[in-house]
């Protein structure tokens, strides 16, 4: 049935409670029943909390349960609240990164790895990884000092040494350096011959690159550091790549035939070396001997000089057999007779080593040693015999 329906005992199904003319049942006010949820009173209880209203009239003693419960509802809600906000604000840093903290979106400071806690939606914390080693590459055709172009391949290492530098001084940190390394490697190259490029000064473009590179990006202060500078590659145009090889197979050989010659030197000089010394200290020794022989010899005739002066024909008798004594000493001697073809060979060394002989023999016993003795004594007297015999020929052989 409708609300405003004829036929309802004169009440009018009013929701707002406000149509009713006439009279009502249980004297409720303005038509609504007891019991039913009412806006206004809702509003009017929560603003009473709320403002410290405590209310008027009758209905007070009936809110204050009520509004007991209502209130402690909001301590738990709040509570609960502020609870989970506490406990989203924790956060973990990796052992590889650095936190950046920022507050209301301006730099704070920075956090370490580990467990850590921030106000949620009043910090927020940038992670930068400080632990790996980052890359950047450039390559291109470059033009060099003498006219020539050639495509050179180089990259940079790098880490980063301080994260709110590298999040706050440069846009695009990494973008930069790699403009930077652009720019330095073509100034380089530009300065630099294409032969020298490709051969031998590939150390020193590299170095000079890395210098370039750090004067370029100091002043910036991107947060980063560079590691090193790698020379990858740098290769001719194809039209002219095949004469390039061949200078630098030529270059290669040259290098190769100068190392096996460097070889062959320190093998060969200290052998030569080695043998000059020696040959300088046979030749020191030659001359010490020669002159020390010569002193000698100087010293013996300034002693026989008295002699000589005294009998001259005596002395050089003498110096003729001793002579003639030491030369006869070391060969065979043989005595021809100019009267008849007869030769004799006289075997005096054999007799000087038997005589020798039985001279270390007689040493062992004193009988052996009488015997020896006796022995010895007319082995003398030939010997004496034959060396004067030998002297008396050979004087004849010199007079005649």
């Amino acid at each position: 049935m409708a609300w405003n329906q004829p036929g309802n005992d004169g009440q009018d199904r009013d929701p707002w409670g406000s149509g009713n003319k006439g009279g009502n049942s249980g004297g409720n006010k303005g038509g609504r029943k007891r019991g039913a949820f009412d806006l206004d009173d809702f509003f009017r209880n929560l603003g009473s909390k709320l403002g410290g209203n405590k209310g008027s009239g009758g209905g007070d003693g009936e809110n204050k349960q009520p509004l007991r419960i209502s209130g402690r509802l909001g301590m738990l809600a709040i509570a609960v609240i502020v609870v989970v906000w506490a406990g989203s604000g924790f956060y973990t840093i990796k052992e590889s990164d650095r936190g950046v903290v920022l507050r209301f979106g301006e730099y704070s400071g920075v956090v370490g790895p580990g467990l850590n806690w921030k106000p949620t939606f009043i910090d927020r914390v940038e992670p930068v990884n400080v632990e790996t080693v980052r890359e950047q590459a450039t390559n291109g055709m470059m033009l060099t000092s003498d006219e020539n172009v050639i495509r050179v391949e180089m990259n940079v290492q790098y880490r980063v040494t301080d994260p709110a530098e590298y999040l706050f001084s440069v846009t695009n940190p990494d973008n930069s350096l790699r403009q930077a390394l652009d720019s330095a490697v073509r100034g380089v190259i530009g300065q630099s011959e294409m032969e020298q490029v490709l051969t031998a000064n590939r150390a020193f473009i590299r170095d000079e690159t890395q210098r370039e590179l750090e004067s370029t990006i100091a002043p910036y202060k991107m947060g980063i550091t560079l590691l090193d500078v790698n020379f990858q590659a740098a290769r001719p145009p194809e039209d002219v790549k095949a004469a390039f090889d061949d200078v630098i197979s030529a270059r290669e050989e040259e290098q190769k035939t100068i190392r096996e010659a460097h070889a062959y030197r320190n093998e060969v000089l200290p052998l030569a070396k080695g043998n000059a010394q020696k040959m300088i200290e046979e030749a020191e020794a030659y001359k010490a001997s020669v002159v020390f022989k010569a002193e000698g010899e100087v010293a013996s005739f300034a002693k026989m000089l008295p002699e000589y002066r005294a009998a001259p024909e005596i002395t050089r008798e003498r110096l003729y057999i001793d002579t003639m004594e030491r030369v006869l000493s070391n060969t065979r001697k043989v005595i021809a007779n100019d009267k008849s073809n007869s030769m004799l060979v006289l075997p005096l060394d054999q007799l000087l080593r038997e005589s020798k002989a039985s001279a270390a023999k007689g040493a062992s016993s004193a009988r052996m040693e009488t015997q020896s003795n006796n022995s010895s004594s007319s082995n003398s007297a030939v010997s004496t015999q034959s060396s004067s015999d030998i002297r008396g020929g050979a004087a004849r052989v010199g007079r005649q």
